[in-house]
């Protein structure tokens, strides 16, 4: 099974979006020498603590500094952009690397409203058109055509379909594209949306069967303590979001639910169930657990962590947990 990594550039507290940029080169290169398949980042905006916002450059600077890693976007949020824009930004990447970018399509705004009004988007849902109109100007070119994307045409850059609802699995199958959950914050839909995906799964030129990937939290340490210390930072984190607050990526804590309630990290909990945190054994365990309930075709890792070297660390342990779980089944 490959397995591949989920970064937004974290900010953490005490350091800037420059750090955070050179983490994000820093980690992919280790993640190319541990056997990651892709290398994906997401589009937010508005939020301090992710350096991510502008994916498609930082997804070119990162490329440029590896050398076989699969490097994509997980994804951008297409109701921001007009599909065009789009085509001629990732055709310009795969014009560039080649055929090691890929394409993840989000439906929501990666921001509140006022980030909306600040991108200039007008209202109305019109995903599924605009996916298949940038799908249209990344296959063949059309000459003739009034408009086309170029660079773009030709480069046929994978796309594929992410999402945390039923609309989404729908979309994917109806289209024939692989499909990514977001398991990893918004998991409640996570079992009917993948059987909707499989069963409705319509055979398409990029995809003859379905594809599911599946995403996951890893905190990895040498022991289990250490592991759901270095989670309490995405807790706060998730913790300020809801409330409203969201800042820079917060230091560990010893006392979670002292930092902000036993309710709240109830809640928060529930949201981030899909993940894996501990010792190898441990995450060894869970990730062999998650597999087995939902078959996935490929596992998306991420991890909110502060420290630089303990989310090298925690990435390295996950990579050695997969190579070995693959040793396993095969």
């Amino acid at each position: 099974m490959q397995y591949s990594v989920l970064d937004l550039s974290p900010v953490p507290e005490g350091t800037d979006a420059k750090q955070a940029i050179a983490n994000t080169v820093d980690l992919a290169r280790h993640a190319e020498e541990w056997g990651y398949h892709r290398y994906w980042m997401a589009e937010h905006h508005n939020m301090p603590g992710i350096a991510s916002a502008a994916t498609a450059i930082l997804i070119g600077h990162v490329a440029q500094a590896t050398h076989r890693l699969r490097v994509g976007a997980g994804g951008v949020m297409l109701p921001n952009h007009a599909p065009l824009t789009i085509a001629e930004q990732f055709g310009t990447l795969a014009a560039i690397h080649g055929d090691r970018i890929d394409l993840g399509l989000g439906r929501a705004p990666g921001g509140d409203q006022a980030v909306y009004r600040a991108l200039r988007r007008g209202a109305g849902d019109t995903f599924p058109d605009d996916v298949t109109e940038l799908i249209g100007y990344l296959g063949h070119p059309r000459p003739g055509a009034p408009v086309r994307a170029i660079p773009g045409e030709g480069t046929h850059v994978p796309v594929w379909i992410l999402g945390s609802s039923l609309f989404g699995a729908q979309l994917a199958a109806h289209l024939g594209l692989p499909y990514a959950f977001a398991s990893h914050f918004a998991p409640d839909a996570l079992e009917q949306a993948v059987q909707i995906y499989r069963q409705q799964f319509q055979p398409s030129a990029q995809s003859r069967t379905p594809r599911f990937m599946l995403a996951v939290n890893v905190f990895a340490a040498e022991t289990d303590a250490d592991g759901a210390y270095l989670r309490t930072s995405m807790q706060q984190a998730f913790a300020r979001l809801r409330t409203g607050q969201p800042g820079k990526l917060p230091r560990p804590v010893a006392d979670i639910d002292a930092a902000i309630g036993s309710r709240m990290r109830q809640a928060v909990d529930l949201a981030l169930r899909i993940s894996a945190v501990g010792a190898p054994g441990t995450v060894r365990v869970r990730l062999q657990e998650l597999i087995d309930t939902y078959s996935p075709d490929e596992i998306i890792l991420t991890g909110q962590i502060h420290d630089h070297a303990a989310r090298l660390r925690s990435f390295e342990i996950a990579a050695e947990v997969m190579a070995d779980l693959a040793l396993a089944t095969g």
